[in-house]
C-alpha cells in the first residue's frame, strides 16, 4: 500500500507511467493499473488524512478485499488435535480434512487444509523419522574415539581413525582404520567401502569434514574437487548433511556408537604393531556385527543387505578411482605453475592465468576452463622448472610487461652488484624465461629493504657464490649485508719481537 500512495502521488505531480514504474521498481502495468483503479474509486491525491491503508485496499480492491474477508470467516481446523491424530496407525491427511468437511461444509479446500497444516507444523521443531529406500544412501563419518597402534622401531603409540560407513535401509556397516582424517585416507575409505559393499549408492551423506567439504552450508555446501572427482568416477552424488545436524545422518551415528562398543572397546586390550594387522582385527569384528541379529528388527545386517540393497546398488566400475588432488594454481611471469615447490610449464599464452593443477603420484596435469593445457612427469621439490618446449615464446619480446631486457635495465639502476647478479640468474638458466620469477623476486626487494641494502647483500651473494632469490632472502633478512670483513693492510697483522720480518729473508 505504501507504493500505491507512491504511484498516485508521483502521478498527480505529471510523471509518466513509464518514470514511475522506473522510480519505484514496479513494472508500467501496475503502476496503470493502479491509477485507473484510484481514477474509478473517485480518489485523487492528496488522500483524506483518515483514509488507512485497509480502507484504502477495499476502495481499490473490493473483490480482493470480501474474498479476505470470506476467508477469515471459515472455521479453522484444531491443529493440534490433527497432529495427534497424525500420529494413529492409519490415520493421514486426507482422511481427517473430509471429517472435517463433514462437519463444517464450508471449510477449507484439501490442498489449502494441507497448506494450512504443513504451515503450522513448520512452527514446531520434531524429530522426523527417516524413511530409507534401498540403495539409496550411504552414510559416513568417523568414530570420535581412536585406536592406537604401535610403532615397532620406537615404541611409541601412534593414534589412528577409525571410519564408519552404514547403508540407509539395511543399516549394514564398513570399518576401518587409517592413519589420519586426511583427503587421501578420506577417499581411499570411500572406494573402499564401495568394493565391501560391491556397489555403490546413490548418494553419500557426509558429515562435515574439512578435507571433503571444503564450504559447510545447509543451502549451497562446497565439495572438495577430489571428492566431488571421486563421486563422479562412481556416478554418485555427495550430500553433506547439515552442520550442527547430527540428526541428518543418524544412520552413521548408530553405526559409530556400535563400532564403539563392537570394535573399539572390545580391542582395547590388544596390541597392534602395524595398520594391517589393527584392520585384520576390525574386519573380524564388523563381520561379527553385521551377522549379529537385530532384536527390533528380527534378522541381522547382512540378511537385510543380501535380501534388500545388494540388487538396488549401482554396479561398480571397471577400475577402482585413483586418488588425485586438485590445486588452483597461477602462471608465473615465467609460464610455469608451482605445485609442490617445482615448476611446470603451461603455453605462454596463459600467462597470468588461473589453472587447475591435478595432482598424482606420477602426474601433474593443467587444466585451463576445463580443457587439459599441459601434462608433466610428476617431479621432486627440489625448486627447478620442468619446461616443454612447445610452451615456450618464440621469442621474449612476446611479454607484454616483463622482458629480459627490462628486467636488467631495472638491476642497473639499483646498482652494478645487482646487474651482475642477475646478469649471472638470466644466463646460467637453460631458457631465460626460467630466471625471471627469482630475478623479480630480488628487484622486489629494494622496496622493503632499500636499493643499498639490496646492491650490499648482491654483493655478498656474487662474494659467496650464492645464485639465487632465496640466498639474496637470508642475507638480508640476517643482515649479512651490513657485516662486511675488515679491509686487508699492507703490514702484517700482529707486530710482536717473536715475528719475523720480510728483512730475515734477506
Amino acid at each position: 500500500m505504501r507504493k500505491i500512495r507512491d504511484v498516485l502521488r508521483l502521478s498527480a505531480g505529471g510523471m509518466s507511467k513509464r518514470k514511475i514504474a522506473i522510480s519505484l521498481s514496479v513494472s508500467a502495468t501496475a503502476a496503470g493499473d493502479c491509477i485507473r483503479r484510484a481514477r474509478r474509486a473517485g480518489l485523487a491525491w492528496p488522500l483524506p488524512d483518515d483514509l488507512g491503508d485497509e480502507a484504502l485496499e477495499v476502495r481499490l480492491y473490493p473483490a480482493s478485499a470480501a474474498l479476505a474477508e470470506i476467508k477469515a470467516r471459515r472455521p479453522q481446523p484444531a491443529w493440534p488435535a490433527v497432529h495427534r491424530e497424525l500420529r494413529r496407525k492409519g490415520v493421514t491427511l486426507q482422511l481427517l480434512w473430509e471429517e472435517h468437511r463433514a462437519a463444517h461444509p464450508d471449510g477449507h479446500g484439501y490442498s489449502r487444509f494441507c497448506e494450512l497444516y504443513r504451515t503450522w507444523e513448520g512452527r514446531l521443531s520434531p524429530t522426523m523419522r527417516q524413511t530409507h529406500v534401498a540403495g539409496e544412501r550411504l552414510f559416513v563419518d568417523y568414530a570420535g574415539t581412536t585406536l592406537e597402534v604401535i610403532d615397532g622401531a620406537t615404541g611409541e603409540m601412534i593414534a589412528v581413525q577409525l571410519f564408519v560407513a552404514a547403508l540407509g535401509a539395511s543399516s549394514y556397516t564398513y570399518a576401518e582404520a587409517t592413519f589420519t582424517q586426511g583427503l587421501a585416507d578420506w577417499i581411499g575409505s570411500h572406494t573402499r567401502a564401495f568394493a565391501f559393499f560391491g556397489g555403490v549408492p546413490a548418494m553419500v551423506v557426509s558429515d562435515n569434514l574439512k578435507s571433503g567439504i571444503t564450504k559447510a552450508c545447509f543451502y549451497e555446501p562446497a565439495v572438495n574437487r577430489s571428492y566431488a572427482e571421486m563421486a563422479a568416477h562412481y556416478d554418485t552424488a555427495i550430500v553433506p548433511a547439515r552442520p550442527r545436524k547430527p540428526r541428518d545422518k543418524a544412520k552413521v551415528e548408530v553405526a559409530v556408537l556400535l563400532t564403539t562398543r563392537w570394535i573399539i572397546a572390545k580391542l582395547r586390550n590388544r596390541q597392534f604393531f602395524s595398520l594391517a594387522e589393527l584392520n585384520d582385527a576390525v574386519r573380524g569384528c564388523v563381520t561379527t556385527l553385521n551377522e549379529r541379529t537385530s532384536r527390533h528388527l528380527g534378522a541381522s545386517r547382512r540378511a537385510l543387505f543380501d535380501d534388500l540393497e545388494r540388487s538396488a546398488l549401482k554396479p561398480l566400475p571397471a577400475e577402482p578411482y585413483a586418488y588425485a588432488a586438485w590445486k588452483q594454481c597461477r602462471a608465473g611471469l615465467d609460464y610455469h605453475v608451482e605445485v609442490e615447490k617445482h615448476y611446470y610449464s603451461v603455453p605462454y599464452t596463459l600467462l597470468r592465468e588461473t589453472m587447475w593443477a591435478r595432482i598424482t603420484a606420477r602426474t601433474v596435469e593443467v587444466f585451463h576452463h576445463g580443457k587439459r593445457v599441459a601434462a608433466h612427469v610428476r617431479s621432486s621439490s627440489n625448486r627447478k622448472h620442468t619446461t616443454v618446449r612447445e610452451h615456450m615464446p618464440s621469442s621474449h619480446q612476446r611479454y607484454a610487461d616483463w622482458t629480459p631486457e627490462r628486467i636488467k635495465r631495472q638491476a642497473g639502476e639499483t646498482g652494478p652488484k645487482t646487474s651482475a647478479l642477475i646478469e649471472i640468474i638470466l644466463r646460467e638458466r637453460t631458457h631465460p624465461e626460467q630466471g625471471f620469477r627469482a630475478s623479480v623476486g630480488i628487484l622486489r626487494h629494494a622496496k622493503t629493504f632499500g636499493r643499498e641494502r639490496l646492491e650490499a647483500a648482491c654483493d655478498r651473494a656474487l662474494e659467496i657464490g650464492a645464485r639465487s632469490y632465496t640466498s639474496v632472502t637470508s642475507i638480508l633478512k640476517t643482515n649479512l649485508d651490513r657485516k662486511r670483513p675488515a679491509p686487508a693492510t699492507d703490514g702484517p697483522a700482529i707486530t710482536h719481537s717473536n715475528i719475523r720480518g720480510p728483512r730475515y729473508f734477506h
